[in-house]
């Protein structure tokens, strides 16, 4: 398909597209072939995210989303929905220009992700339940759960769409009024959306959206008048996000960071099934993925063959580098942008000195950021590409002998997002699930989020948790009430 060559460059305040007040501007590069794509995309200052916070402050206390009911917000909530599924492969192909997303892939499941969170969270919105306790010494006691007040999301550039769901959606759903912020590498699809939240009748000031890069971010987290910030992204930076936060006003925060996750496959495995998950699973969004599984680790006993298997998989992904995006049969897209791609031949550099390589570790950045899959078996556990988060198509694969072997190879790490476990045995299963040091643990599958269970990481993977009812209380407040 033909690349989209309308955009929208503005701010989205108030239900309006406005020029910022900053007068700065973003350059997009389209990864898949280099060539710049012609939309000067605003950013958001001091008084532009000044300028925001008003507008979501006075829908919050005054404007008529605050006199709705939780029924009356989830009529909203489903007509976005609606919208955004409409108007799924618009969105689809305007993150694949900025980030080389396969369209498939993102037409067909991160774009509709964003539309079942929206319609899971309307299902909840009223709902928002609270307690009572008898008199026995004369004073009635009741627990509310009340909405924050405004409310920030900041997203990573891999899958913007899906975060629009997981951050807009519950703040929404509880009463609050959302302010987003996309990456600067990937703000083009959030920033149509602002014409569907009109189409869909939200009172002004309740969804906005603004754009900009680090110095934007930070703006929201230190801003006084903002309830809670919800931050997906590096470790380094919601770091950064948590400081900012505590140090302004307290504002709650939600981290969902990196992860160096690990996939044990047991000898008993279904071989073709977990050949599938750790390699075909792995590439998904060519590696750029937290969730991502980038250490394999494979009984000695299996091993040969298994990774000669992964290998094969790689190889025939690697065979079809350089596929448009857009185009509906690409499976493997390039890096985002080019600072992740020197990131990731960086490593593979490191990588190579160390003798490890099996597979790949080429790049393709003449025309367009694309770098092979690349394979390394039985790196140096101490060395970088093993222990750090590389975020692209980089797989490091050890062998173990037992059980105990595999759970401390597992969670030698900082982080602890999503790990996966393959093996027929449902007593292993149980047990070593249980002593995975991860938020997240897959079994005999790849992990992918579910809306009605919580998504969250431990270690230096984040704190607090995403999508289910868990996340959803992360955007209500609790007050005790003493009557006598």
């Amino acid at each position: 398909m033909a690349a989209p060559t309308d955009f929208q460059t503005q701010l989205f305040l108030n239900n309006k597209y406005v020029d910022a007040k900053s007068k700065e501007t973003l350059s997009l590069v389209n990864p898949f072939n280099g060539e710049p794509i012609s939309a000067a995309v605003q950013v958001a200052g001091q008084e532009d995210i000044d300028l925001a916070v008003s507008y979501a402050q006075a829908a919050f206390k005054s404007g008529p989303w605050s006199t709705y009911t939780g029924a009356q917000r989830a009529v909203y909530l489903n007509k976005l929905a609606d919208l955004i599924d409409a108007n799924a492969h618009k969105l689809a192909a305007l993150d694949s220009l900025c980030m080389g997303a396969p369209i498939a892939v993102a037409e067909n499941f991160v774009v509709p992700q964003a539309a079942v969170a929206f319609r899971y969270y309307a299902g909840l919105a009223d709902k928002i339940e609270g307690d009572s306790f008898a008199a026995e010494d004369g004073t009635y006691r009741i627990v509310r759960h009340e909405p924050l007040g405004v409310c920030a999301g900041i997203a990573p550039w891999n899958v913007p769409m899906i975060y629009v769901g997981w951050k807009i959606a519950p703040a929404l759903a509880a009463g609050n009024t959302a302010i987003f912020k996309a990456s600067e590498s990937s703000p083009l699809a959030t920033l149509y959306l602002g014409k569907l939240v009109i189409e869909a009748g939200f009172p002004p000031g309740v969804i906005q959206f603004v754009n900009g890069g680090g110095k934007t971010g930070a703006l929201l987290a230190s801003h006084m008048g903002i309830a809670k910030i919800s931050f997906t992204g590096s470790t380094s930076v919601g770091k950064i996000v948590q400081k900012l936060a505590t140090e302004s006003n307290m504002k709650k925060v939600t981290l969902e960071l990196g992860g160096k996750s690990a996939a044990l496959v047991f000898e008993d495995a279904n071989i073709p099934n977990a050949v599938a998950g750790t390699a075909d699973g792995f590439l998904l969004n060519s590696g750029q993925m937290c969730l991502a599984t980038s250490r394999l680790l494979v009984q000695e006993s299996i091993a040969t063959p298994f990774i000669e298997a992964v290998k094969a998989r790689f190889l025939k992904a690697a065979s079809k580098l350089g596929s448009d995006p857009l185009s509906p049969t690409t499976t493997y897209g390039p890096m985002a942008n080019k600072a992740q791609f020197d990131r990731v031949l960086s490593y593979i550099n490191i990588g190579k000195e160390g003798g490890a390589l099996a597979i790949g570790g080429a790049s393709n950045g003449n025309n367009g950021l694309f770098i092979e899959p690349t394979v390394f078996v039985n790196p140096d556990k101490n060395s970088r590409i093993y222990k750090e988060e590389i975020f692209g198509p980089v797989l490091s694969i050890l062998t173990f002998k037992t059980e105990e072997e595999a759970l401390e190879l597992a969670n030698d790490t900082n982080t602890g997002l999503s790990a996966g476990l393959y093996t027929s045995d449902l007593n292993r299963a149980l047990r070593v699930s249980a002593k995975l040091e991860s938020g997240n643990v897959a079994i005999n599958s790849l992990h992918l989020p579910a809306v009605n269970v919580p998504f969250g990481g431990w270690k230096e993977s984040g704190s607090g948790q995403e999508l289910g009812r868990y996340g959803f209380q992360s955007y209500l407040k609790t007050k005790s009430v003493h009557i006598k």
